[in-house]
């Protein structure tokens, strides 16, 4: 019976000790892994023929500059800004004026990815709303990377994730 006893305290130290470690550095984890995302899918746009969202992202592009930026600029452009969003969730401070920077650059760029929702939707589902293309797959997913950054962005004036406090 003791021995049965023991166990629930076991796995609640074992539990609490994986949440502190948790809480001390899954923001970190979070904000590399969020811009290791973003810079690997920006560097594949420098390259013609290794991106799968090229083509719709420079006719988006082309659309929203009502015809003034052609698809291969456009490309090019979205290429430096994703590039500069990762380095940027990569290597600045985590409340520095500058991630504050690249957050909005990345809020900015995620509304842009939900563009050919509505410019392109036969491109983008196969029966709308609810069968998505491999095009449409890659928008949706942005959904996850949005959620990311919200948490990031809840950091950057100090807040943090706060582990309860260690058993007395």
């Amino acid at each position: 019976m003791e021995r049965l006893q023991r166990t629930p305290r076991l796995f609640d130290r074992l539990d609490r000790r994986i949440t502190f470690f948790l809480a001390r550095n899954s923001l970190g984890v979070l904000r590399v892994s969020l811009g290791l995302v973003f810079l690997w899918f920006g560097l594949l746009k420098f390259f013609p023929g290794l991106s799968p969202a090229q083509d719709l992202a420079g006719r988006t592009i082309e659309v929203l500059s009502f015809g003034l930026v052609p698809p291969a600029w456009g490309l090019l452009i979205l290429a430096a800004w994703e590039s500069l969003i990762g380095l940027g969730l990569i290597f600045a401070q985590p409340h520095s004026f500058v991630m504050r920077a690249t957050l909005l650059l990345m809020a900015l760029q995620m509304l842009g990815t939900l563009l050919p929702i509505f410019f392109f939707p036969a491109e983008v589902f196969t029966r709308f709303p609810y069968a998505p293309t491999l095009e449409g797959q890659y928008i949706i997913k942005n959904l996850v990377l949005v959620a990311a950054a919200m948490v990031v962005g809840a950091t950057v004036r100090g807040g943090y994730l706060k582990p309860e406090p260690a058993e007395s």
